[in-house]
């Protein structure tokens, strides 16, 4: 038997670890989502006079095309990233958390790429598909 309280263990055995690399993610990609958002409202402000043309035009600048892309894929992780943080809070079933995990990482990869071939193809020209 000890007499050591459970504090006392766990005292001076530091983290796991692994919320920092987690936390840092999050942080970036906020920061990155301010910028992103700056473009983005003048990107709006500018493809509101214009018709669809001269916004495919635009959007068709290789720099505006990879902000477009970079702007889509930065927010789906972003997100992915807080509800991960909010399953873990929230869900204390295993089998639940795990699952809800897996389907968000999977719908915000489906969601992003989704979004990068949409961008790609009103960047290039390319005709809807048909259906």
């Amino acid at each position: 038997m000890s007499l050591r309280s459970p504090l006392a263990k766990a005292r001076n055995h530091g983290s796991a670890r692994d919320g920092v690399h987690h936390w840092w993610h999050q942080r970036l990609t906020a920061i990155l989502l301010v910028a992103l958002t700056v473009w983005l409202v003048m990107a709006i402000g500018v493809a509101s006079d214009a018709g669809f043309a001269a916004t495919r035009e635009w959007l068709a600048l290789p720099w505006n095309t990879v902000f477009a892309i970079l702007f889509s894929v930065t927010a789906f992780y972003h997100g992915q990233l807080g509800l991960q943080v909010v399953i873990e809070d929230y869900i204390h079933t295993r089998w639940l958390e795990v699952s809800l995990q897996i389907a968000v990482k999977l719908l915000a990869l489906l969601l992003s790429v989704m979004s990068t071939l949409a961008i790609l193809r009103i960047a290039f020209g390319v005709a809807p598909l048909a259906g």
